[in-house]
């Protein structure tokens, strides 16, 4: 690499710091509305590659729900009104979907995440609302459709935010 290359590029990295365009610490939003965002470092909530569990085993089932604690966990508050996560699907036996809402309300009639069979993992980025803990503990409800004889599929979710 030449050394005007790299004065130049040493130039770019000094300018951008001074002109505070370094990345920032995560901070909540500043908009206007009812809730605002609070983003945190990624955290697992839940796997059910674990030992069972209430963030933990077993595998789900098809056309089975399946209920898990958010709140209190990972740096999500007691009385948060929705989270950022990433669903990951791992190791499906079938083609299917997961569909997450919060619980205690009708399941809506959307996927969170499509799937086929024998994918290794496959992950989608969602928002999900969540249930009051107060009267469900297990506030995210996730739902797996794998019409295959005896279908199955793992789930791993991690919690990157959460609006307050």
């Amino acid at each position: 690499m030449d050394r005007t290359f790299s004065r130049r590029i040493a130039f770019g990295v000094s300018l951008g710091v001074a002109l505070g365009l370094a990345i920032a610490e995560p901070a909540a939003a500043q908009g206007a509305g009812p809730y605002q965002f609070h983003s945190l470092t990624p955290c697992r909530v839940a796997d059910t590659r674990n030992a069972p569990g209430p963030s933990g085993g077993p595998i789900l089932v098809d056309n089975a729900t399946r209920m898990f604690p958010v709140q209190g966990i990972c740096g999500v508050p007691v009385g948060a009104k929705a989270v950022t996560v990433n669903l990951t699907a791992v190791g499906p036996n079938g083609t299917g979907f997961l569909t997450m809402y919060p619980s205690g309300i009708t399941r809506p009639v959307v996927s969170s995440l499509n799937f086929n069979s024998g994918e290794p993992a496959l992950g989608n980025g969602a928002i999900v609302p969540l249930a009051d803990q107060g009267s469900f503990p297990m506030d995210l409800s996730i739902f797996a459709r794998v019409p295959v004889p005896s279908g199955t599929v793992h789930i791993v979710l991690d919690v990157t935010g959460y609006f307050l």
